[in-house]
């Protein structure tokens, strides 16, 4: 990976610091030696921060936490008092909801407002580095056949999700733009954005509530032991999305969007990796469900599964060009096989996933 050019004599700022992503994060500037300033819900609840604490432990990196609400203007001023990079990562990921505008939109839309106007008011700031998605980027897979090349890239915006389909991905999208209109207005600061795709791989916490484990918690439950759909997706490591992130900190060349995915999967893939990583003992998908039996059922079983999207996703690839990351940032990806291995193993440890019985 190419090396960024670190200072590590002025802190930083994580905001959503306890994060899948942002736990990873952390661990880079800690052990780079950097100040972290972790912005938390609560720095009193210290069994949510007992991983961050296990990590910086024996780290040369020193960390400090700050209590700050995404939704509250101002709550970010201390933290971000002298630090020169930002890392905004806090953003819920929630496939279903009840109230994507109070759950998804505002959150996400509003506590990058908060954020961003509260580094245009921190002289010390210099580059803010938000975690955005490939979901900003698309809102299906069909949404291919509209690009330029055949392929997702960073010149691409998603324009087919809304309120009512695919909710989470016009929070990305809204999110990210509210980003990109606020740096456009000042020049102190720069911006670069951090798309990954579907991430995998284990967690600083292995309890960790990402939609990311409810899948692969998923592929071996049972919940897909009849089958699974020809779902095709970005996948990948966290571990790789955290070194993206520092090196779109700290090189100065960095900027502008960056798809940071290393493979063009899908749902049997992912489920036949697993089962050769781990046997029988587990119920994983060994067959492909037909897409009109998803079509016509998915619903009445599911009312999250909605017939717009099976029909725009299903059987249609994701193609992403991830190029980009690799010639500007350095970016090299874990082998996928390892990714789902790691975070299968970790649930496995964690009890969170048992085998059958013999």
């Amino acid at each position: 990976m190419t090396e960024p050019m670190y200072d590590t004599t002025a802190p930083v700022m994580v905001t959503g610091a306890t994060g899948y992503v942002a736990g990873w994060i952390v661990k880079r500037l800690l052990d780079q030696g950097f100040t972290v300033h972790a912005a938390v819900r609560d720095p009193s609840n210290t069994e949510k921060l007992q991983y961050l604490n296990a990590i910086a432990d024996p780290a040369p990196g020193t960390i400090r936490y700050f209590k700050a609400d995404l939704l509250t203007q101002g709550a970010y001023a201390e933290a971000m008092q002298h630090c020169q990079v930002v890392f905004h990562t806090a953003s819920p990921f929630a496939l279903t909801t009840d109230n994507p505008q109070k759950e998804l939109i505002e959150p996400a839309q509003l506590g990058t407002r908060n954020v961003l106007q509260q580094v245009n008011q921190t002289p010390s700031v210099r580059r803010v580095v938000v975690t955005s998605s490939c979901a900003a980027i698309y809102g299906d897979n069909a949404d291919i056949k509209t690009t330029k090349t055949g392929k997702f890239t960073e010149a691409d915006w998603n324009t087919s999700s809304s309120l009512t389909h695919q909710p989470y991905y016009y929070s990305k999208t809204l999110a990210e733009q509210e980003a990109w209109n606020i740096v456009q207005t000042q020049d102190r600061w720069d911006l670069v954005t951090i798309n990954p795709s579907l991430v995998l791989g284990p967690g600083i916490n292995p309890f960790a509530t990402s939609a990311s484990f409810t899948l692969i918690k998923q592929f071996g439950d049972g919940t897909m032991k009849m089958g699974t759909l020809n779902y095709g997706m970005g996948v990948v490591d966290v571990r790789d999305v955290a070194d993206a992130h520092m090196a779109a900190g700290f090189l100065p060349t960095a900027q502008g969007r960056y798809i940071i995915s290393g493979y063009n999967s899908n749902f049997p893939e992912m489920g036949a990796i697993l089962r050769q990583e781990f046997g029988e003992a587990y119920p994983f998908p060994k067959s492909v469900l037909p897409k009109v039996m998803a079509w016509l059922i998915g619903p009445l079983l599911d009312s999250s599964v909605k017939r717009k999207v099976v029909a725009r996703n299903v059987d249609v690839p994701f193609i992403a060009d991830n190029s980009k990351g690799i010639r500007e940032l350095g970016m090299s990806y874990y082998p996928l096989n390892e990714s789902l291995r790691d975070m299968f193993q970790q649930m496995l440890d964690a009890g969170i996933v048992t085998a059958l019985a013999p």
